[in-house]
């Protein structure tokens, strides 16, 4: 039983005065022995620093980071236009357009994300002429993220409850008023976690677009490594960067799931 319970929410009165300061002594216990286990890894691998080497590219490394800023941005507005058309599309009643939805998510969502940037950038680019990488990149991970995003929506329209629906036959609404006072809402609420998360995936998945040359943060950090020879030096700012980004799109995730979660 006290095993268990230490994966179960305390009742509200078991530790309503001291949760705040419990949690910060959690967290900084947790900070401490992640950061024991870091310092006792490096000693022992006896690596010699060389900051001032990465430091003289301080620049380059912020370029990369706000280019990556940039396409994630761009791109997940993109994705998440051709993950709504997708989802509608899964839901018509004209069976080619249903279909042609299903193989776009299903083949996605079903290869590498490597083989795929492969695939667009050198034959389908190619074939439409275009020579812009970073448009590229950016239509690449809109496809990419969208194949996601239509399943996340998706399931978020199904799980709009049957009787709600039916309610709302019996007060006379149509098939549009329907979806829009009843199921936009609540799907979009219930989506919005699952969303958020994406978008910290989207920003993290970037990274492989330094295979068709996008001077983005991962490809920065590479040349700087390749010119410094300091690897922990150059891909420690890489992994900051990152979760710099990332980290507040996971706590904004955590906080809608938690304000929008209810008793059952």
């Amino acid at each position: 039983m006290r095993f268990a319970s230490l994966f179960l929410e305390p009742r509200n009165g078991d530790i309503a005065n001291n949760r705040p300061l419990r949690k910060a002594l959690s967290f900084l216990v947790a900070v401490l022995i992640l950061s024991i286990v870091l310092f006792a890894s490096f000693a022992a691998l006896r690596y010699q620093w060389n900051w001032e080497a990465a430091f003289r590219y301080r620049l380059k490394f912020l370029e990369g980071w706000l280019t990556t800023l940039k396409i994630s941005s761009v791109s997940f507005i993109f994705a998440f236009i051709l993950g709504s058309l997708s989802t509608l599309c899964s839901r018509s009643r004209f069976l080619p357009i249903k279909y042609l939805a299903s193989l776009y998510v299903e083949l996605i969502r079903g290869t590498p994300l490597l083989v795929q940037i492969f695939l667009f950038y050198y034959v389908i680019a190619d074939a439409a002429n275009v020579q812009n990488r970073y448009v590229v990149g950016v239509a690449i991970m809109a496809i990419f993220s969208g194949a996601y995003i239509s399943e996340i929506l998706r399931a978020a329209i199904e799980g709009v409850g049957k009787s709600q629906l039916l309610s709302a036959k019996s007060i006379g609404f149509s098939e549009y008023q329907t979806f829009r006072y009843v199921i936009a809402p609540q799907a979009l609420r219930s989506s919005l976690p699952a969303l958020a998360g994406q978008t910290a995936n989207l920003i993290k998945d970037s990274s492989l677009l330094s295979i068709i040359a996008i001077s983005e943060f991962t490809l920065n950090a590479q040349e700087v490594n390749a010119i410094t020879y300091s690897s922990f030096e150059s891909f420690f700012p890489l992994a900051i960067g990152y979760l710099i980004i990332t980290l507040p799109i996971m706590r904004l995730s955590r906080y809608i799931e938690e304000s929008l979660r209810y008793d059952t």
